[in-house]
């Protein structure tokens, strides 16, 4: 008889009620947004209505896969991993620029501009400026008497080599990177060789944005 239910029928009833659930998040408390009806697409679902929501990814996933696409456009396949390039960016705090432009329009000044803005401390190398982002010139890195956690250069790939050996020799032994489209190989190849950290053709600006998305 329809209605009527067996204890069989009960039993599955109580087996399938004791299995876990899909895992979901649910946020009935944050109303959905949804976009007008598009011709033809009929009525939209209520406003308040509760939808089952994927958790936020981690931040630091985030991060990871993002540095790995660049490094993926990068090419030098020694290039140290996401981690390590995350951990970088998070660590330094002062950075010698080699090659820092006076031009505000070019890259080799709008990069360290940007790193500025976000806190690092700049030091501009540049022999042909006086001031560069409120601060005085150094005509070379040797005349660079703070400490450093960084040197960036912004000089084309056959004067790199030079400055990347010469950063490299620092007794604060400094990461040391070349800008998107420079390398030096045979110079990043003693320093890694010596423990040195050597970042080749990636940019500074693209690796903080990715490194520090989220937070």
């Amino acid at each position: 008889m329809i209605g009527m239910q067996t204890p069989g029928m009960m039993a599955m009833r109580r087996t399938a009620s004791n299995r876990c659930p899909p895992r979901r998040t649910i946020a009935p408390s944050v109303p959905i947004q949804y976009p007008d009806a598009l011709p033809g697409a009929g009525a939209r679902p209520p406003a308040d209505a509760e939808r089952a929501r994927d958790p936020p990814p981690c931040p630091i996933m985030t991060n990871l896969t993002a540095l790995d696409v660049l490094l993926q456009e990068s090419s030098d396949p020694d290039n140290p991993d996401a981690a390590e390039l995350l951990d970088i960016m998070r660590s330094v705090r002062t950075i010698a620029v080699v090659g820092i432009s006076r031009d505000p329009a070019k890259a080799a000044r709008r990069v360290p501009s940007y790193l500025a803005a976000k806190g690092y401390d700049i030091l501009p190398v540049n022999p042909f400026a006086d001031r560069i982002l409120g601060k005085p010139a150094r005509k070379s890195l040797a005349e660079v008497a703070e400490p450093l956690d960084m040197v960036v250069v912004f000089r084309p790939s056959e004067e790199a080599g030079t400055h990347l050996a010469e950063a490299a020799a620092r007794p604060e032994r400094p990461v040391v990177w070349l800008q998107q489209d420079i390398r030096a190989d045979k110079a990043a190849a003693q320093a890694r060789a010596r423990g040195i950290r050597v970042v080749q053709d990636m940019c500074t600006y693209r690796v903080h944005r990715a490194a520090t998305a989220g937070r």
